[in-house]
């Protein structure tokens, strides 16, 4: 079996004889699979982050390990000479949203949303990509014409007849509200003339804009630029290398196609980022990112896409907004004044990735920089939307009632409270269920800038 994702590298020390029975055709994918114990960990009821598949259906096949005794019997060739095409196996990781609760709380860390990857990719390759799965994967692309696709957008969500022809033809679910571009993407700051990236004060950073914070919500990578300029820190926002091949179109980790199983398309965006990263690379400058699903797949799918060092390199070098704060905060090299925002206590949902990799601590320190901030985090698995799931038209219902786990009543809860949620579909999720506006960090830490 061709491997779509480079699994050479995946840990299986300590795993004893959990791959007998796997088959040599498998490979290394079969031992990703195969690392489960069947402890049952991941098919529990309590608040947690694992497993909201599970949770919401009550169903042992829609939990980690349910979904590995089908991939066994799919690698043993139980379903035949096409097993990845196989109906039963779609039945089984249909509903995994990828949040990587598993990988965190599961005793042998099953990474059951690189396995998901993995057979969605094997799956296209048989039986062709979904045109709604072309259509937001390459949602980058389409960003190339934003006015365009801001009007297209506003029009569907604003005429029902439009938005149900969409469904019958897309599978986008017509009652659900799409993400509407910004009217104005966010436009890089013209350099001063002492940004000189090679400065020996070592208060030089690079921001990564992503798709979403670039033409969705541009406020947000405006407010970080302010908080890390008014810290004393040179930023320099990333853009394509000089001999990008698409050097007009900004730069994009490739999480929408890798997350749809598209991996050859992530894996050409991924170097587009290497290439332009290079400089950074080699004078040991901090990379900042503002996305939780883009930053977090630079330090850990992007190792499967068989990159080589240079992808080793960038994920040790890469941090989210809030850790980078944090670090230089640890350090005593942060130089930030901030006031009082006053108001309710702030609820805080965390994305699922940084709850999974333990990023919340860090989310935590920034927080209590802003003096007298009170705060509670949300005790919640995935909030449901998980990138574009939410939107597919067989997946709206089971996606709010992932919202209505934990997330939702305890937005109820608290009628008043302002909201922080960092990643871009969290905040889609909640405005849409709980009629509220999230903030991101930058934006709050930019607000109490004194």
């Amino acid at each position: 079996m061709k491997h779509h994702l480079d699994w050479s590298s995946y840990e299986t020390a300590g795993q004893g004889d959990a791959y007998a029975g796997i088959p040599a055709t498998g490979g290394d994918f079969a031992k990703a699979v195969a690392v489960c114990i069947s402890d049952r960990l991941c098919q529990r009821k309590p608040k947690g982050v694992m497993c909201p598949s599970f949770r919401v259906s009550d169903d042992a096949v829609q939990s980690p390990g349910g979904r590995v005794l089908v991939l066994k019997a799919a690698l043993n060739g139980e379903f035949g000479p096409t097993p990845f095409a196989d109906p039963r196996l779609a039945e089984a990781m249909d509903l995994c949203v990828g949040c990587k609760g598993c990988k965190r709380e599961c005793a042998n860390q099953v990474d059951m949303a690189a396995i998901k990857i993995e057979w969605q990719a094997q799956r296209n390759a048989l039986t062709g990509v979904p045109l709604r799965d072309r259509l937001f994967a390459g949602l980058p692309r389409w960003l190339q014409y934003p006015h365009l696709l801001r009007w297209g957008v506003k029009l569907r969500n604003r005429v029902p007849l439009l938005a149900r022809l969409l469904e019958a033809y897309t599978g986008i679910a017509a009652d659900r509200r799409l993400p509407e571009p910004a009217a104005r993407p966010f436009v890089t700051p013209a350099r001063a003339a002492d940004t000189d990236m090679m400065a020996a004060d070592g208060r030089d950073v690079v921001l990564f804009v992503d798709t979403f914070a670039r033409h969705f919500e541009p406020r947000i990578a405006d407010a970080a630029m302010a908080v890390l300029r008014a810290a004393g820190y040179r930023v320099q926002v990333l853009a394509p290398a000089a001999d990008d091949a698409e050097p007009a179109r900004p730069l994009c980790c490739g999480r929408t196609w890798l997350s749809l199983g598209q991996v050859e398309a992530a894996r050409y965006e991924a170097r587009r980022m290497q290439a332009a990263l290079r400089p950074a690379l080699a004078t040991g400058l901090p990379i900042i990112g503002l996305e939780p699903s883009c930053i977090l797949s630079l330090r850990d799918d992007h190792l499967k896409l068989g990159l080589g060092p240079e992808a080793e390199a960038l994920a040790k070098q890469v941090w989210l907004f809030e850790e980078f704060i944090a670090r230089e905060h640890d350090r005593k090299r942060l130089s930030l004044a901030l006031k009082p925002l006053g108001g309710e206590k702030l609820l805080v949902h965390g994305h699922c990735h940084q709850k999974a990799v333990g990023a919340m601590k860090s989310l935590r320190k920034v927080l209590r920089l802003i003096p007298d901030l009170e705060f509670e985090f949300v005790e919640s698995s995935c909030c449901g939307m998980a990138g574009s799931f939410g939107l597919d038209a067989e997946h709206a219902a089971i996606s709010r009632q992932m919202a209505e786990l934990d997330l939702l009543p305890a937005l109820r809860a608290l009628p008043d409270a302002p909201v922080l949620a960092n990643g871009f579909s969290c905040r889609h999720q909640i405005v849409e269920g709980g009629a509220r506006r999230p903030q991101h960090v930058a934006e709050l830490m930019c607000a109490a800038l004194a």
